[in-house]
């Protein structure tokens, strides 16, 4: 069933098709970050193979801007490139401009759904394929259905909880129109299939599981390589991703000082997270006199060179902390597709589906989130020179075909 959904939701992508992608990113300075939703990847694998791809690009909440980017592609090269100027959802646009910080806010929602609409209008075209990677734009989208705008709606998942919010009338609403694009959209893309599964045990009728396609995250080919286990850097260990307490990068250095005792000349190689975020935990590793084992790199724009430094360690490490609200329990793990990519054996707690699933395929040891345990892994994977060696093989071999080309596909 699975696999006749996927070739009938393919069957939209020729060129003649127009495409409808509405997204989000965050800016900084008028620049767009590699932090966004699926851009790149989309757009990598749908220029070559569509007329038209009408991008609706809404900066994220914590940005620098807050007017929607707009981009225009015809046979695969930008022809436009321009803003919703505020004038034109003014009322909605002084409600962004309250100060806050929470990352998820009503005013913001408002804005894209209505440049959704604002944007089918203006171009006054009709789309085979409408993708939204957020349930708003998803709503947005089932409308212009409605009324003839757009012929096809992908519900694009990137992140689910089913207790996102906690115990609120907001995360009411959240369950409510997740459920809502479900069950109306064409098709629900979901990063990872335990998604579903959170979905069906919260009530989800079982018949709408059909309509839902498993599209994991994978990386472009030249973030694929693998340096041979003699040139990288003896004893190290590698973190990735932003530094969120549920992500587990200060867990990961208290573990580390357990397991210096074992090995001395140990390193932590962190990549990622704002200034604010990597300050804290440098003082951590002051007070925790490991300032020379833990090296800060920042956040790193170029995804290849952020590859490069990651395949130059030893050990790939995912140190998520079994927090019940943490929507890690149902999402994917985009630092351990990295590693494996690098062909690094990985470490790993219980929490991530992903880390569950490649410790089955024989490419990480799952430990604990204690200290202790998570320690103990460390200095195992270190110190075990042939189950080490297994392991980077086999991260080799899952690797190898986890392409974007290969999910969109």
């Amino acid at each position: 069933l699975k696999m006749d959904v996927k070739t009938k939701h393919n069957r939209f992508i020729n060129k003649d098709s127009l495409v409808f992608f509405a997204t989000f990113s965050r800016y900084e300075k008028g620049k767009r970050l590699p932090i966004n939703g699926f851009i790149e990847p989309v757009l990598s694998f749908l220029l070559p193979k569509v007329k038209k791809i009408l991008v609706l690009d809404a900066p994220h909440p914590v940005s620098d801007t807050i007017d929607p980017i707009v981009e225009e592609y015809y046979h695969g090269r930008l022809k436009k490139k321009y803003f919703i100027h505020k004038l034109f959802y003014f009322p909605i646009y002084l409600f962004c401009k309250i100060p806050s910080k929470k990352t998820t806010r009503i005013s913001y929602k408002l804005r894209d759904f209505f440049s959704v609409i604002f944007l089918a209008f203006k171009t006054k075209e009709k789309y085979d394929i409408f993708i939204g990677l957020e349930g708003v734009y998803v709503l947005a989208g089932i409308f212009l259905r409605k009324i003839g705008k757009i012929t096809t709606v992908i519900y694009y998942v990137s992140d689910y909880a089913p207790n996102r919010f906690g115990n609120t009338l907001l995360n009411t609403f959240y369950l409510w129109l997740d459920r809502f694009c479900v069950q109306h959209a064409d098709f629900t893309w979901d990063v990872s299939p335990a998604m579903l599964t959170a979905r069906l045990d919260a009530g989800l009728d079982k018949r709408l599981a059909k309509k839902v396609i498993h599209v994991p995250n994978a990386l472009f080919p030249d973030q694929i390589a693998f340096l041979p286990i003699t040139k990288r850097i003896s004893n190290s260990l590698v973190y990735m991703g932003i530094l969120d307490t549920d992500q587990g990068a200060e867990f990961a250095i208290h573990a580390l000082q357990h397991a210096v005792r074992k090995i001395p000349d140990i390193t932590l190689h962190i990549i990622g997270g704002t200034e604010e975020d990597r300050e804290k935990l440098k003082k951590v590793a002051r007070d925790l006199s490991l300032e020379k084992q833990v090296i800060f790199y920042g956040f790193i724009p170029d995804n290849n060179k952020m590859a490069k430094i990651v395949r130059s360690c030893m050990v790939g490490i995912a140190p998520y902390r079994s927090f019940p609200d943490s929507f890690r329990w149902w999402g994917d793990a985009g630092k351990i597709r990295q590693y494996l990519a690098s062909g690094l054996p990985v470490l790993t707690t219980h929490v991530p589906p992903l880390g569950r699933l490649v410790t089955k395929k024989g490419a990480a040891i799952m430990r604990k989130d204690t200290v202790k345990d998570f320690s103990d892994g460390i200095i195992q994977l270190l110190g075990d020179k042939k189950l080490y060696k297994k392991l980077s093989q086999k991260a080799e071999e899952l690797s190898k075909e986890n392409t974007w080309e290969n999910t969109y596909l």
